[in-house]
């Protein structure tokens, strides 16, 4: 099953310790991997993206390119 997981980057290194396929690192605090509550637009920033992994089959570990931001 193609999974896609996603870690603030203080987790950073975790995806490539753990073996995990395919991540998304976001600049965002521990708790708020996505984004600020009430942020539904760097949400889904965030989702797309994973999910725009799932149809890449090589191994990728990317980080997500907007500092975290106040919604």
């Amino acid at each position: 099953m193609p999974t896609v997981s996603v870690y603030v980057k203080s987790f950073g290194h975790i995806p490539e310790l753990m073996g995990l396929s395919r991540s998304v690192i976001t600049q965002h605090p521990m708790g708020r991997p996505l984004g600020a509550p009430g942020d539904g637009e760097r949400q889904r920033a965030v989702i797309n993206m994973a999910l725009g992994l799932l149809a890449n089959s090589d191994p990728t570990i990317v980080e997500f390119p907007e500092p975290y931001r106040l919604a």
